[in-house]
């Protein structure tokens, strides 16, 4: 993880090459996040355009370079919010690009399973399950007790196993 500090350091002297590297190295984990949240492609794709703006124009507002990962998305966080407040509703399944999904490479079955699962839990089990954030930082990025999350992690696993029909033994 050198490379990604060395870039961190560039990015913060504003050099525009080494916070473009910066950013598509951290893509792919604000499409899941920001998917988890919004559920369509058009929207992802402006809360990540708003992320990325936001982030070159603060970048000198960050404190420690090696919390850059969890500032970046703290920052997607509040731009899948605000967009979704802008458009006053969820998508379903039904407003999903299948297309995308069939082209991803997420497992359909999963993907499905997340779209339909509430959203407070789903964003939970994206940022643990799939980013690799611990309770503690999912509790920072959300603004909620760690407690909180603990709950929702149990509750989002519990719910995905009665989807998929697992019975407790």
């Amino acid at each position: 993880m050198q490379e990604i500090e060395e870039l961190i350091k560039k990015a913060k002297g504003r050099d525009p090459d080494a916070f473009t590297r910066l950013m598509q190295f951290y893509m792919e984990d604000m499409y899941r996040v920001a998917i988890a949240i919004l559920m369509n492609d058009e929207d992802v794709a402006d809360a990540i355009q708003d992320t990325i703006l936001t982030c070159w124009e603060k970048i000198d507002t960050l404190r420690e370079d090696k919390y850059f990962r969890t500032w970046m998305t703290r920052i997607l966080i509040n731009k899948s919010y605000d967009i979704r407040k802008k458009r006053g509703n969820i998508i379903g399944l039904e407003g999903y690009d299948q297309e995308t999904v069939a082209n991803d490479c997420y497992n359909f079955e999963l993907k499905e399973a997340l779209m339909a699962m509430d959203e407070k839990y789903r964003a939970i089990m994206i940022l643990f399950y799939s980013e690799g954030y611990r309770t503690k930082e999912i509790a920072k990025l959300l603004h909620i007790p760690q407690s909180t999350v603990q709950t929702r992690l149990k509750r989002g696993r519990e719910w995905l196993a009665k989807y998929y029909g697992v019975k407790k033994e």
